[in-house]
This record gives structure tokens, C-alpha cells and sequence, in this order.
């Protein structure tokens, strides 16, 4: 998979997630396989640029190459003006926002509503690519506006002849949002139509999946999102499913205790104690599902304050799995 000058080490990207996708999460599942994992998505809104929030999505310090940002906005030249931006503080690809579905989003006009107006389409990517030349730029789209409107494949031709590098399709329309199942005929018919590389996204959960998915539709790449929350290692599993056919066993209960743990250290790093805790419930909640009295855990979590208690909590609730797994055995 390549993108502009950068060879991926695999055809597994991380979809960008808001609130979920922040550096600690970047890197994790950069280090459990996947090939590329792109931000957060960034206001081309320059009011918001000062902003804490903003500032920590445009944070790329130490991030493995290449580092992928997505910004989303309805403006050409705000979105120029974004992309010179982020380029200027460490991105090394420019990823457009026509996909995300939320209603906050959508009623300013931007991510998938944008796919409403095809000249709109073409001036924004226009303005974009012109605006960072010495960059590669992608775009994550949508099927369509809805389901008697699906116009993917005139959306893909119009960024490929924009100079647009990539394009990503989650195979929903807007309006489906995540319900139902993807539709993987029109990201097949969408591949068929251009020359540049094409992303498959969307209900990719386990390597048997992915397979699949780059099969049926041609894709360069698969695209991982909702999937990868409190199972980072799907990464590698579905690395090396497809390049040995064969399944690895599921992570140990004290592996998938380390791996929480390191995660919770960056995330305490990166955003300090009080977000940090915060920001770090919902990814121990991922963690735990499915686990014996994790319900009860999840529970317990989300009442607390600080690290120190943050830290105790999972330690004891993973010591416990991990007494009750030997005893079992």
C-alpha cells in the first residue's frame, strides 16, 4: 500500500475515531500492527486552533511515519488554510472528512453532508491539494447521502482527478449512520472506476472478515474502527491471518493487562490526571467487556478520581482473572 513517498508495512490503517483516535491510541495500534493510523479529526475552524483540544490533535511528537491527520470543514479556503496548518506542525498526509454520519457534524454542512454537492466536492479537494503540494492528500468517504443517492463512484472520480492519493469508503450511506451491514458492492464498484489506491471500511471485526473484504472488493487496504476499541491486537491478528492463513490464539488475560496498563500510563502522560482518568474510563470499559464481573468493574471505574485508585482497580480486577484462569487450569 502506498500513499505519495510512504510504502505502509501492511494494508491495515486505523479509521480515525473523535475522542477515540488520540496519540496514545495512534501508537498503540501502530505497535500491534497497524500499517498506518490516522487522527482525530481537526475544525478547519482557525478559532479553534489555540484550543487545548485542538493543540493535542495536531500533537505528533514521536509518532512512527507517516502521520496521517484528518481535518473536516465546508469551506475551500478554510480547509486550504487547515491543511497548511497541520502540515506546518508535523503531518506528512492530509486526510478530508466527507464521511462522518453525526448530526453536529452534517448540520454545519461538513463530513458527509458534503457528498450532497458534488461541485462543492471538487472546489474543497482542489483547494487542499493545491495548498500542500509537497503533500499527499486522502479523502474518507461515504457510499452516498443515502440509499437513492449513492454516488460514491462520481465522488471518487472527481478526487482522483482533484489529485487526491487515496480514498477511504465506509460502505454505508449518511443516512444508514452504523446500522445495518456494509455494502461492499459499491466500494468494489468504486475501485473499479479509479487508478488510485482504495481503502475498504466498515463491520471488518476479525481477521476471517478482512480477508473477505479485500477480496470481494478489490481494496488496496482495509480500514479498522470500532473493531479496534479495547482489542488493539486485532492489528496483528489479521496480519497474520492473512499472511499465514492461520489464527493466532487470543491474548492471555496478563497480556491484555500489560497492554492496558501501558496504555493508561500514556494516556495519563498526554493529557495529565484529571482528563486522563477521565479520557481513560472508556477504554477500560473496551478492555473488560466480555470479562467475568466486568460489569461490576466498569461500574467501580467510572467513580474514580485518580490514578493511583485507576491503576489499583484494574490491577486487582485482572489479578482476579487471572487467579480464577490458573485455577481452571
Amino acid at each position: 500500500m502506498q500513499i505519495g513517498p510512504y510504502k505502509l508495512r501492511n494494508r491495515l490503517i486505523l479509521a480515525p475515531m473523535a475522542g477515540i483516535t488520540d496519540q496514545p491510541f495512534r501508537q498503540l495500534c501502530r505497535e500491534l500492527g497497524a500499517g498506518m493510523a490516522v487522527s482525530e479529526m481537526v475544525s478547519s475552524n482557525s478559532l479553534l486552533w489555540g484550543s487545548k483540544k485542538t493543540q493535542r490533535r495536531a500533537n505528533h511528537d514521536g509518532e512512527s511515519e507517516p502521520r496521517s491527520v484528518q481535518i473536516m470543514g465546508a469551506d475551500p479556503k478554510m480547509m486550504a488554510d487547515a491543511a497548511r496548518y497541520n502540515a506546518d506542525n508535523g503531518a506528512q498526509i492530509i486526510d478530508i472528512n466527507m464521511g462522518c454520519p453525526a448530526k453536529k457534524v452534517c448540520n454545519v454542512q461538513a463530513g458527509s453532508a458534503l457528498l450532497r454537492d458534488e461541485l462543492l466536492v471538487g472546489k474543497i479537494l482542489e483547494s487542499v491539494v493545491n495548498a500542500v503540494p509537497n503533500l499527499p492528500v486522502t479523502l474518507k468517504i461515504r457510499t452516498g447521502w443515502d440509499r437513492d443517492s449513492r454516488n460514491g463512484v462520481s465522488i471518487a472520480r472527481i478526487a482522483e482527478s482533484a489529485g487526491i492519493q487515496a480514498l477511504a469508503v465506509h460502505g454505508r450511506t449518511r443516512a444508514d449512520a452504523y446500522r445495518g451491514d456494509a455494502e461492499y458492492e459499491t466500494i468494489a464498484a468504486i475501485k473499479s472506476e479509479i487508478a488510485i489506491p482504495v481503502t475498504a471500511n466498515g463491520d471488518i471485526t476479525t481477521p476471517e472478515k478482512a480477508k473477505f473484504v479485500l477480496e470481494q472488493t478489490g481494496a488496496d487496504a482495509v480500514m479498522i474502527g470500532r473493531a479496534a476499541q479495547g482489542r488493539p491486537w486485532i492489528f496483528r491478528e489479521i496480519e497474520h491471518y492473512l499472511t499465514t492463513g492461520e489464527k493466532l490464539p487470543d491474548p492471555a488475560v496478563d497480556e491484555i493487562r500489560d497492554i492496558l496498563l501501558g496504555h493508561l500510563e500514556n494516556l495519563y502522560h498526554f493529557y495529565g490526571e484529571y482528563t486522563g482518568v477521565r479520557m481513560a474510563r472508556k477504554h477500560i470499559a473496551w478492555y473488560s467487556k466480555g470479562q467475568r464481573n466486568g460489569a461490576q468493574f466498569r461500574n467501580e471505574m467510572n467513580h474514580t478520581e485518580t490514578i493511583d485508585e485507576q491503576l489499583r482497580i484494574t490491577r486487582e480486577f485482572f489479578q482476579q482473572l487471572s487467579d480464577e484462569q490458573g485455577i481452571a487450569a
